[in-house]
């Protein structure tokens, strides 16, 4: 069954903030979706679990608290939301997996996106489980069995049409900046009877983002004109005015929905603040879901 829901991501805070700096952040969900009209739209936060990656990666990756930890934390201040996070496969064992797998299910989580190594690594590189892999292993542990879409990626339609072999029923996009993603549910659907669920993310861009270029970095692929197309508005937007750069972000989460709605894929949405949440952010999620939530149909 499709969860149909609004997904926040919350990235787990650094070992040396303490659990303070976890409590804060989640009380400051729960204001600014009140104050900004979300309320109870919000109904899954989605937590990932962080790794090592990249020596260039624009913000130091310092050691960061576990996602069940964290999710202690935030539960209590998020009442009624429920949990969804990304776990790395590739370095575990079946056995640990499986233990750590069920300890996601018994602690509040529906569902669980599996990520493999990191891009200075090959696929199948890790002693552990592919990700492909864990989607047919834990299919009776994990209802919602998510992979990562990227639809700007050479190759995708067949690596996604893999995936839905092996037993996804969900995928979550790397942060939408373009259309690009409706133009590739529509070739999939023409190609395959797959109709996964799709968690179409999309990511809020403050100014600082031209002074340090975390969403530049996150969605880079050196040599795709089409995410340089990206990488591009991300630019703009990060220059832009308040107002100026709402309407551009609203205007390309219509377009997606307008697009994607039609062709048969049950929706949900992802938002992220990839410099942590804030007024703005929260204000653009909530034109966003005044346009288009999933809740109802689209058109």
């Amino acid at each position: 069954m499709a969860m149909n829901t609004v997904a926040l991501e919350l990235v787990p805070p650094n070992l040396d903030r303490g659990e303070g700096a976890a409590v804060a952040e989640a009380q400051k969900v729960a204001r600014l979706s009140v104050e900004c009209g979300i309320g109870e739209r919000l109904g899954h936060v989605m937590i990932p679990a962080m790794i090592a990656e990249d020596g260039d990666r624009p913000i130091e990756m310092k050691p960061k608290m576990d996602v069940l930890p964290y999710w202690s934390i935030l539960r209590p201040e998020l009442p009624g939301v429920r949990g969804l996070c990304t776990q790395v496969t590739s370095f575990s064992d079946e056995t640990s997996l499986r233990e750590r797998l069920a300890g996601l299910g018994d602690s509040g989580f529906d569902g669980v996106i599996f990520v493999g190594v990191p891009r200075t690594m090959n696929d199948g590189d890790g002693t552990g489980v592919a990700p492909a892999d864990a989607l047919a292993k834990f299919d009776g542990l994990v209802a919602n069995r998510g992979v990562i879409l990227i639809p700007t990626r050479a190759g995708e339609q067949s690596r996604f049409s893999f995936k839905c072999d092996k037993g996804a029923t969900c995928a979550m996009t790397q942060l939408l900046y373009s259309d690009a993603v409706v133009g590739f549910l529509r070739d999939f659907a023409q190609e395959s009877d797959y109709r996964p669920e799709i968690l179409l993310s999309f990511g809020f861009v403050p100014g600082v983002e031209n002074t340090v270029g975390l969403i530049d970095w996150l969605i880079q692929d050196p040599g795709n004109e089409a995410v340089a197309r990206e990488q591009a508005f991300v630019k703009s937007l990060a220059a832009g005015e308040p107002a100026v750069k709402r309407r551009q972000l609203v205007d390309l989460y219509k377009k997606v929905i307008d697009g994607a709605g039609v062709l048969g894929y049950p929706l949900s949405l992802h938002f992220e603040a990839p410099y942590g949440v804030s007024r703005p952010a929260f204000e653009t999620f909530a034109e966003m879901l005044a346009y288009w939530s999933p809740d109802r149909s689209v058109g």
